[in-house]
This record gives C-alpha cells, structure tokens and sequence, in this order.
C-alpha cells in the first residue's frame, strides 16, 4: 500500500524489515523439503532481495543520469553475490532458480527499455551464470547425492588409523 501511494521511503523501510525477517526464517528452516521452503522462504526472500532494489531505484531523483545508470549496472551484479552465497554456502537450488528467473525478468524489461545499455546484458549473463551453478547442485540433489565444493584431503580418510 506504501509503494501504491507512492510513500517510496516508507515503503524500502518495510522492505528491508521484512528481507531481515525472512533471512531469519531461512537461516532457522533452511532443512524443510524444498516443495514447503521454496513457496514459504526461498522465492520471497529473492523477491524481497530484487524488490528493495526495485523501490530504491523508484527513489532516485533523476534515473537517467550518469551516476544512476553505473551504480545500477554495479547493483546488479550483487544477485549473483546473492545467489551465489546461497548457492555455495547452503546447496539451495530453490533460491538460485528463484532468482535467475529474477535476472532474467529484469533482461527482459531493460532490453525492452533501452536496447543500448550494458544492463540488460549484464542481467541476462546473471541468469545464465545463477542457472547453470543451480543447475550443478539440484542434478546431483535430485539423485539423492550432495555436491561439496571442499576438497576431500587423503589424509581425511585415513586420520581414523592413525594414533592421534
């Protein structure tokens, strides 16, 4: 209703509140089977991630200057940051198709925007990069194995034989 009337301020205050909520939610349910944390915590929290950029950029003045455009094109990469901390650090697939079907949503309407700009193919190289490292953990998921990203040391293996 904030951003309806367009109370902008009001309203990325709201934003940022519910983000902390959410994260907190994921951060304490992050192990409940992915057909109950995908529609509950996973997707909101990328939309809530995408939407305080959204209404930030609502509030800036003059959105067709200089500075705005860079900082926009900088912002942008902070999905795959975004994604890619989830991804890594939590093997959560949900989120990271959650948020490139996000980076290519916004390809999409910046392409449509301004068809010479760098944030269109910026969003669009997002998704892939989001798509193919979701890709890589909900395969081997799907079949019941976990993908790590740590090296197995040898010695790992053998430490229960020896006497320490």
């Amino acid at each position: 209703m904030l951003f309806v009337r367009s109370h902008f301020a009001w309203a990325e205050v709201i934003i940022i509140l519910n983000f902390f909520n959410l994260a907190s939610l994921y951060f304490r349910h992050n192990t409940y089977p992915r057909f109950i944390h995908t529609p509950v915590v996973s997707a909101p929290l990328a939309w809530t991630f995408v939407a305080i950029y959204w209404n930030g950029a609502i509030m800036v003045p003059h959105p067709d200057n200089l500075v705005a455009r860079i900082f926009g094109n900088i912002f942008i990469w902070s999905l795959l940051v975004f994604g890619g901390f989830y991804i890594v650090v939590y093997n959560d697939y949900t989120i990271g198709f959650s948020l490139s079907v996000l980076a290519a949503a916004i390809g999409v309407a910046q392409f449509l925007d301004k068809v010479i700009a760098l944030q269109w193919i910026f969003a669009f190289v997002i998704m892939a990069l989001l798509f193919v490292a979701t890709v890589t953990i909900a395969v081997p998921a799907s079949a019941g194995r976990d993908i790590t990203w740590k090296r197995r040391s040898d010695d790992a293996e053998r430490a229960p034989l020896l006497n320490e």
